[in-house]
């Protein structure tokens, strides 16, 4: 497996190079739901329906699926980040009992708790 630089996952989503777009295969998540809002505009759902794509794709290998799946569906009708959704539920798969935060946000969150 390779792991990749979100701009390789940025372009395999948007599609604004061809070129590159054929060269990513192998992806692992982490800021990529940043740059798809700040940089490209994209809502949450289509950020949402974008991921759930990258899930369901049988050419594609996602670190800690798991994991992501609980977050995207935590994250959907959530306040919070989706980087925070998504390292609380890493750190539940990965055995914490908590993840302790001062995000008043994310405290709200499964799996967080005030620091």
């Amino acid at each position: 497996m390779l792991g990749i630089d979100t701009n390789v996952l940025v372009r395999f989503l948007v599609r604004d190079e061809e070129r590159q777009f054929g060269r990513a295969q192998h992806l692992v998540l982490l800021e990529t739901e940043w740059v798809l809002r700040s940089r490209y505009g994209l809502s949450k759902a289509e950020i949402l329906g974008a991921f759930s794509g990258l899930l369901e794709s049988a050419e594609l290998q996602i670190e800690g699926e798991p994991s992501v799946e609980q977050a995207l569906f935590i994250w959907k009708d959530s306040a919070a980040e989706f980087a925070d959704c998504l390292i609380g539920m890493r750190h539940l798969e990965l055995g914490c009992q908590a993840t302790a935060s001062f995000d008043q946000r994310a405290i709200k969150l499964p799996g967080f708790i005030a620091a």
